[in-house]
């Protein structure tokens, strides 16, 4: 068999289309859209290449259109787990042998089916399943994705590319070896490129994967599998489930072979499944990879010194894209007294022009939270509001799920910088803003490090380099993601890693090499080429 050290080719951010009128990419969207709409989807769970349908289905509605239904899926039980669990583990020496190029040459071929002829079936599909605009879809599902995968096997050839030195007549070398079991891969709904990333980053290591995607992500968790077996993934190396997360918590943590864990979601989820590997921690093989991203409380910090204009458009932006459902949203601001008035105006007059509707006319530029439960929520928040002596709502604050789950983008502007909506993270198109007088920036900046358990994501906007150092330097725990002049979400696989700390949690940095590293369990190999034969050193020698 032909050997070489092979070069992959290198990555490359996947240009973002514009979807503009007129454009050939907005022709094929639209006629994407109507294709799905038209048919109802029947989802099967995927386990060791089989598809798995129970008879038991789940019917899938678009949140901005509750009424209209996109399919099925087929929900799974502890039997289920159980075999999926199996076929990871039967996978696992199989796809662990494979050289590295071939399961390299996999994922690159997936990133070229995402940015090819599956480009509008994702982004359609994330469109309807999870309500967002063509523009919010097209730089996830199909731009990130692509990225995630081209940039991870970059950093796979580097991971095993970097080997220790040799003394004479030895040979050192490290096999950076797949971990012992298979990992659990838990994915959220608000980002399809993060649900392709979870299990796929893992396996590209040479890991097997048991893949559980939000319920509120199915539909487009099911077009990732496609492509993933389309581009030759073996069966048994990443299996698709679809039990409820008790169902697959008690069998994937009790199980001896666990070896590694995978998330995206909430602080609190993260912190229990934490919890529950330490109580089981005797169980295991091996002591088990924990790498998550969770929750966040986000902020925008102006300075005097700013520019009114791109500080009201990083709020518009940072805060109401995709209705706020990114772990990176702007949900908590601090803006100085004497600019605020001036930055509220132009706030107002970006509101005034901002549609909201389905997410099929693109002339809108928000849509609908994904679900009931999140909906409810939001309002009883929205609506205390109201009532506080407190808080005050100063744009927004309407609700109406008689179609779907639609919330205005809403600001409540509050007298107390720890009043619930700065400190909660709420994960819908909700952003409290706290004005501060002037002359207490540095207590302003003690008082935002210390208000949230967060530290994913922040902006500082200042034109005074001396306000920009200082407050960078305050700042350093308090985001993982640090924005100056810009909006705290938007992070670029291979330009910002992402991730954070504090409760936000392990900060493995997704998009970086940081991240692959966690997949692997080293090996260190030492070969002596002229062995010793006598066990005397030099020192004991007579004088």
């Amino acid at each position: 068999m032909p050997k070489g050290v092979f070069q992959v080719p290198p990555a490359k951010n996947e240009p973002v289309l514009s979807y503009a009128p007129g454009t050939p990419e907005r022709a094929e969207l639209k006629k994407q859209l109507k294709a799905y709409r038209s048919v109802e989807m029947d989802i099967p769970m995927i386990i060791g290449g089989e598809e798995i349908r129970t008879g038991k289905k789940v019917s899938i509605h678009p949140p901005h259109e509750i009424k209209h239904c996109l399919g099925h899926y087929h929900q799974g039980d502890e039997a289920h787990v159980h075999q999926a669990i199996d076929a990871a583990l039967k996978a696992r020496s199989k796809w662990a042998e494979m050289s590295w190029e071939h399961r390299a040459s996999i994922f690159l071929k997936a990133a070229d089916l995402l940015a090819g002829p599956y480009r509008q079936k994702i982004n359609a599909a994330t469109m309807l399943g999870q309500s967002k605009t063509a523009f919010q879809a097209e730089i996830d599902s199909a731009c990130e994705f692509a990225d995630f995968l081209r940039f991870n096997v970059q950093y796979m050839t580097q991971i095993y590319s970097d080997q220790p030195t040799s003394a004479k007549d030895i040979w050192n070398r490290v096999e950076y070896r797949p971990l012992e079991g298979f990992v659990f891969a838990l994915t959220p709904f608000n980002f399809t490129s993060i649900a392709g990333n979870l299990p796929s980053a893992p396996a590209m290591m040479g890991n097997t994967v048991v893949w559980k995607p939000s319920k509120t992500a199915v539909y487009s968790a099911h077009i990732i599998m496609e492509i993933f077996r389309e581009a030759g993934l073996p069966d048994g190396v990443i299996n698709l489930i679809f039990a409820s997360g008790p169902v697959v918590a008690r069998e994937v943590f009790d199980h001896p072979d666990f070896a590694g864990f995978h998330f995206t979601g909430s602080t609190e989820v993260f912190q229990s499944i934490w919890k529950t590997i330490g109580e089981n921690i005797h169980r295991y093989k091996t002591y088990p990879r924990i790498v998550g991203e969770t929750g966040g409380k986000d902020f925008i910090i102006a300075h005097k010194s700013c520019n009114a204009q791109e500080v009201a458009t990083a709020i518009v932006r940072g805060a109401f894209e995709y209705q706020g459902q990114k772990c990176s949203a702007a949900s908590r601001a601090y803006m100085p007294a004497s600019r605020w008035e001036e930055i509220n105006n132009e706030v107002q007059a970006q509101l005034a022009e901002l549609k909201m509707g389905p997410p099929e006319d693109f002339r809108n530029f928000m849509n609908a939270v994904i679900d009931e439960p999140s909906f409810d929520k939001l309002e009883s928040v929205i609506k205390e509001a109201e009532q506080h002596p407190e808080a005050k709502v100063i744009a927004g604050g309407g609700c109406d799920k008689s179609v779907g789950y639609f919330i205005e983008p809403t600001i409540i502007l509050t007298t107390n910088p720890h009043y619930r909506t700065m400190e909660e993270e709420l994960f819908g198109p909700v952003l409290t803003i706290y004005v501060y007088d002037d002359l207490k920036y540095d207590e302003t900046l003690d008082v935002l490090d210390k208000t949230s358990i967060y530290g994913l994501t922040g902006a500082v906007f200042a034109k005074d380099r001396y306000i920009i150092e200082k407050t960078a330097r305050r700042l350093v725990n308090a985001a993982g993601n640090f924005y100056i002049n810009d909006k705290p979400t938007g992070a670029v696989v291979g330009q910002q890693p992402f991730g954070g700390a504090r409760g936000s949690g392990t900060n493995d940095k997704a998009g970086s090499l940081l991240n692959m590293m966690r997949w692997v369990s080293p090996r260190t190999i030492k070969e002596n080429f002229v062995p010793p034969r006598d066990f005397n050193y030099p020192f004991m020698a007579e004088e």
